[in-house]
């Protein structure tokens, strides 16, 4: 009898969750559509059903490219020189169709691998992917100062939000115009992906800032979104005129990540810009439970200088210098650490600065400091914080109330 309610009680719960997700769906349209406001949204129909290293099954399918509303003089001019030197002018990975590398199965290391890496090194050579959002208008007209590129997950829309609303709001500051993007890939499997994938072509159409490639969205894949989108850029971004990259669950001092902008042009030392939390002498982590482990078989000697992925600033010239790197190098599972690895083949070392806290103001997530208003105002990027807390910090932080001690120098 006991199992016969056990399975009743299974058939019902499967029902039960897909009208929990019709629910949930609905309250989100709902909640997008009351922040409903003018803009270009462009909607792409997917291709590729490509599921990424959990699932890799590859099949051949077309990427539309996003039409632009209009081109002006200067892109016309841009492209004709692009296209004299052989240089994509538009997105031109249009068709997926890569099948694994099969002669890696004969190697001994492969053999000896770990399991779960089996279908990233099968598949590494799968770099460019078909574009689902695409958004060439983006960079048009050359006024924007920095551009903020931010990684996300199709569910996690509370948070993109929460940064709209906060420190990725387009605006300008003193003249300096700043730009949004949101780097995405497809669901993964096992989700909706039907109705998550209509959901976020309907935040596009009201937001206009989402970038989304035909790679499933895993932590493998993060690497994926590091390149694909330093291909975008070194095709649609020519007079932007530095990056901000980070997370979605991060605090960031915009006035502070500019005056940082404006001591670095006036020293001269935007060609390799490059600046964050900087991690020294790390070795790749052997703990087997870690989400970070990285077996022998894969890399087998210590990190070169990187920064934590949660933020960090560069200039255009120096994310041109890294695309053409990065086309140089095997893809790594973990993306910060290959970026690192790119700067090393530039032999180039990232810049440390105090204003970046990618781990927190400090490590102990129960210390009060870490919800101390007055060090986010004087900080440049601080992680880790929930959509919640984001803005209710960016709310005192910019409270002209808000009253803290400063240094004196005796």
């Amino acid at each position: 009898m006991d199992h016969c309610f056990r399975r009743k009680r299974l058939g019902l719960l499967k029902p039960l969750l897909s009208v929990s997700l019709v629910f949930a769906s609905f309250l989100m349209i709902h909640k997008l559509k009351l922040a409903e406001k003018d803009g270009v949204g462009v909607k792409q129909t997917r291709g590729a059903d490509w599921c990424g290293p959990e699932c890799f099954s590859f099949k051949q399918g077309a990427g539309k490219s996003a039409p632009v509303s209009s081109v002006s003089p200067v892109r016309n001019d841009l492209d004709a020189h692009r296209a004299s030197n052989g240089t994509p002018t538009s997105w031109d990975a249009q068709v997926l169709n890569c099948s694994e590398d099969a002669s890696i199965r004969t190697k001994d290391w492969f053999r000896r691998l770990d399991a779960r890496f089996h279908q990233f090194v099968l598949h590494r050579h799968c770099r460019y992917f078909p574009m689902l959002i695409n958004h060439p208008e983006k960079c048009a007209g050359g006024d924007a100062h920095l551009l903020i590129v931010v990684k996300s997950v199709i569910e996690q829309h509370d948070r993109r939000d929460a940064v709209r609303k906060t420190w990725g709001k387009e605006q300008t500051i003193d003249g300096k115009r700043i730009k949004t993007l949101f780097l995405l890939g497809r669901a993964t499997t096992g989700k909706d992906t039907k109705n998550l994938q209509k959901l976020i072509e309907f935040e596009d159409q009201i937001y206009g800032d989402i970038l989304q490639w035909d790679f499933m969205d895993t932590f493998f894949n993060l690497t994926l979104k590091e390149v694909n989108f330093l291909k975008w850029f070194h095709i649609y971004c020519s007079n932007v005129q530095f990056v901000f990259k980070g997370d979605d669950d991060i605090f960031v001092n915009t006035n502070n990540l500019l005056e940082l902008i404006s001591f670095e042009v006036e020293g001269g030392r935007v060609d390799n810009l490059f600046v964050g939390d900087t991690i020294n002498k790390a070795t790749p982590i052997r703990n087997r439970q870690s989400k970070y482990y990285i077996p022998k078989e894969l890399h087998d000697k210590p990190y070169p200088p990187y920064v934590g992925g949660g933020g960090f600033l560069m200039s255009s010239q120096m994310t041109r210098k890294l695309f053409v790197a990065s086309q140089e190098r095997e893809l790594y599972p973990i993306d910060d650490v290959f970026m690192g690895m790119c700067l090393q083949s530039l032999h180039l070392r990232p810049q440390t600065h105090p204003g970046f806290r990618t781990f927190g103001i400090t490590r102990r997530k129960v210390s009060p400091m870490n919800r101390e208003p007055c060090f986010y105002k004087n900080l440049i990027v601080v992680h880790k914080l929930s959509p919640e807390e984001l803005l209710r910090m960016w709310s005192v932080v910019h409270d002209k109330d808000l009253v803290c001690a400063h240094r004196t120098v005796m």
